[in-house]
């Protein structure tokens, strides 16, 4: 299987057609070796499957168009975190679907009937092509709602940008999903930028996640008291965007050639 497998909720549809369906359609994607995780309609055993999957794939029967809450769910999970969707099922279902989860993010449908293998095919073809697109995730930690959208505006072309309003926010993100680098202001309310990266390194989970400081704050002694917690650097908000937007570029460029040439 791939190092980082990709996970597909699936809500059961109740016909022995469609759990044939089902099965020959993870067999089919299992010899391309994409590794599938099949869940229920509820939010919980979705929430249970941890990071943030490369895509969703909905079986619309009944079962699921009635469940509006996970529909809603789903909705602000693709929108937040920019995962792509593929529906399989009836018309009727597919544009129920339709109605609570934008259009955008639905990247193939699969009216019955379906061809198991075509579909699989397709859904191979897709992931294949996505794989090689796949932006990298930024964690932006900041109390001011006008810079992360301003730190959202700058990045997401290139990135995938998750926004986190506090150090309370950005932990409890970071005990569910590793993103790529943290950006992290230093000067917040509760629980400060140097608290939010002692706890960073101090936890074995996420203790490798990569830090840079995108903060106001450039006097020696703040910049000393965070030297000794390693974070990868440290960026003013004075900056030019485009300055900050290279430098992140920068580190992600360094990053790769390190990992190359281990």
């Amino acid at each position: 299987m791939r190092q980082n497998p990709y996970f597909f909720p699936i809500c059961h549809m109740k016909s022995e057609t469609a759990s044939f369906i089902i099965t020959s359609l993870v067999q089919q994607l299992a010899e391309h070796e994409h590794s599938i995780l099949q869940v229920g309609c509820n939010i919980a055993d979705v929430e249970k499957t941890g990071e943030a999957p490369q895509a969703f794939l909905l079986c619309a029967d009944e079962n699921l168009v009635s469940e509006m809450n996970l529909l809603v769910y789903l909705k602000d999970r693709v929108i937040e975190e920019d995962i792509p969707v593929m529906v399989m099922g009836g018309r009727d279902q597919i544009e129920a679907v339709e109605t609570v989860i934008p259009s955008q993010f639905i990247k193939k449908r699969f009216f019955r009937p379906i061809n198991v293998k075509e579909a699989a095919e397709e859904i191979h073809e897709y992931l294949e092509q996505d794989q090689s697109q796949l932006k990298k995730k930024i964690l932006v930690v900041d109390d001011s709602g006008a810079m992360l959208r301003n730190v959202k505006e700058w990045l997401e072309d290139k990135y995938q940008v998750i926004l986190a309003n506090s150090g309370t926010t950005a932990i409890k993100y970071l005990a569910m999903k590793h993103p790529d680098l943290v950006l992290l202001d230093y000067e917040m309310p509760v629980c400060d930028g140097k608290q939010v990266l002692e706890m960073i390194r101090s936890d074995s989970e996420f203790s490798s996640v990569p830090v840079i400081f995108l903060t106001g704050k450039n006097d020696r002694e703040t910049v000393m008291k965070v030297t000794a917690l390693k974070p990868e650097g440290y960026l003013l908000k004075s900056q030019e965007p485009s300055q900050i937007v290279k430098a992140i570029d920068d580190f992600f460029e360094q990053r790769k050639a390190r990992e190359m040439n281990r």
